[in-house]
């Protein structure tokens, strides 16, 4: 089990993600770093404080069809760390875009995938080993762009987004994000039963110690936390600790 932490960039700024309603978010406020919404600073704290070097990225402006602040991505990526990054990609060009700014891998999320093709094309175009699925659900719903048509099984969606190419799968419920509601763990694993070879990330709603700890014996192999880091509800401390938890019962 590992922890992935959460960078929400908004106009330039890391700001602290709260049920999915964007037009509401604020500047970030964390233990780990002195600035609120200083993104560079709290990465480097994710670096040296937490030994984290996969950190989740969510570009909120590029999802939304803005620009990508891949000068951002480039300064981070400088620092150590080896980020994942949601910027609302949809096609081959700008997934190779976003590796050659720094991204270890691309994340295509269901909220903004045009088409299972897409998918595929991205997936041959960066190589499986790079490219990430989120489902991106709401209240347990799935989030379709409008005109795209998936089957309403969150199960069903991700497996044909696995035979698309895609190895690393994020289960991600945008209602339960920066809520300390607790994470879908019916839903995790169902997923890994399914699909029981790919990498499973769960994010959205992680609360404590005892959430990883949960979803690592849910089949999970790593979960995004943002809000508990920030309110140091998760320490390095814990995160070593369930580290070693996994390894003593998965020799």
């Amino acid at each position: 089990m590992r922890v992935i932490p959460v960078l929400d960039i908004l106009d330039g700024r890391a700001v602290h993600a709260r049920g999915g309603a964007r037009e509401a978010y604020a500047p970030v406020v964390s233990r780990l770093s002195a600035t609120a919404g200083d993104a560079i600073a709290l990465a480097r704290a994710y670096v040296e404080t937490l030994d984290a070097r996969d950190i989740y990225m969510a570009d909120l402006d590029a999802i939304a069809g803005r620009a990508p602040h891949d000068a951002l991505l480039r300064a981070i990526a400088v620092l150590g760390a080896r980020p994942w990054v949601d910027a609302g990609i949809a096609d081959a060009e700008r997934a190779q875009a976003t590796i050659a700014a720094g991204a270890a891998r691309v994340i295509v999320g269901l909220e903004t995938l045009p088409s299972i093709d897409a998918l595929a094309a991205i997936a041959r175009a960066i190589g499986d080993a790079r490219t990430v699925f989120s489902l991106d659900l709401r209240d347990g719903t799935p989030i379709v762009r409008p005109g795209l048509e998936l089957p309403a099984s969150p199960v069903t969606i991700v497996q044909r987004a696995v035979d698309a190419g895609a190895r690393t799968v994020i289960v991600l419920d945008l209602a339960r994000v920066g809520t300390s509601a607790g994470v879908d763990l019916a839903l995790v694993a169902e997923l890994r039963r399914a699909c029981p070879a790919i990498e499973l990330v769960a994010g959205g709603g992680v609360r404590d110690v005892d959430d990883l700890a949960r979803l690592a014996d849910a089949g999970c192999d790593a979960a995004l936390v943002a809000t508990a880091l920030h309110q140091a509800r998760v320490t390095r401390a814990d995160i070593d600790a369930v580290r070693d938890r996994v390894q003593r019962s998965h020799p």
